[in-house]
């Protein structure tokens, strides 16, 4: 049995909580073995980190969101990936190391490189087997967002133009750093399809345990 590792990426209403379900169905329909998990919040420890990261209103600063996002990640890691890897599980997560070079180092202005450093002593050499992004048209993000504007959390809080520079990161990092660009527009069956198709492609079909 071989585990895989598949992360799904995208801005804020792209669908990707609902397109990780599907896929972990679709592994399990194949008579694979499968987990969801997301990031931050994947395991207890994880779930404080995001309660810091994500429900308060309170400042916080651009550095110690990218430490806490590595930290979150390196306990996930250790906890809950590696351990389903081995096992030949398919771990599929809502968001990983991509979301931190694009949210604090693009949009906060960290800068990439110095994202992508924090984040190679917390994963410690554990990669994606694949990424994808997930996009929308400009104009349907900014209808998906607004439509939930007022129970959000700290980062879909931010500014339009904030998530206008998250959403440009995902579309020129994607090139540079070998994500999937997928097509998000459409019903969630529709996009699902697309995504399997995808996944499918790059890493075959699940084996059975």
């Amino acid at each position: 049995m071989t585990g895989r590792f598949v992360v799904l990426e995208g801005a804020d209403g792209t669908g990707k909580s609902t397109q990780v379900a599907r896929l972990v169905d679709w592994v399990r329909s194949h008579g694979g073995s499968a987990r969801a998990t997301r990031e931050p919040g994947g395991t207890a420890n994880g779930a404080r980190i995001r309660a810091v990261l994500l429900d308060g209103s309170d400042p916080l600063d651009a550095r110690a969101e990218a430490l806490l996002m590595a930290a979150d990640r390196a306990q996930a890691l250790t906890e809950l990936v590696r351990p389903a890897l081995a096992r030949g599980e398919w771990v599929i997560s809502d968001r990983h190391v991509p979301s931190s070079l694009v949210y604090q180092g693009v949009a906060r202005g960290l800068g990439v490189d110095e994202v992508a450093r924090i984040n190679a002593w917390a994963t410690a050499g554990t990669e994606p087997d694949l990424v994808v992004v997930l996009d929308l048209p400009d104009d349907l993000a900014d209808t998906r967002r607004a439509a939930r504007d007022g129970g959000d959390d700290r980062m879909e809080r931010e500014s339009g133009a904030f998530h206008e520079r998250v959403r440009r990161a995902y579309r020129e990092l994607a090139a540079s750093e070998g994500w999937a660009v997928l097509d998000a527009s459409g019903a969630a069956d529709v996009v699902g399809d697309r995504l399997v198709e995808l996944v499918e492609a790059r890493l075959g079909r699940p084996s059975p345990s």
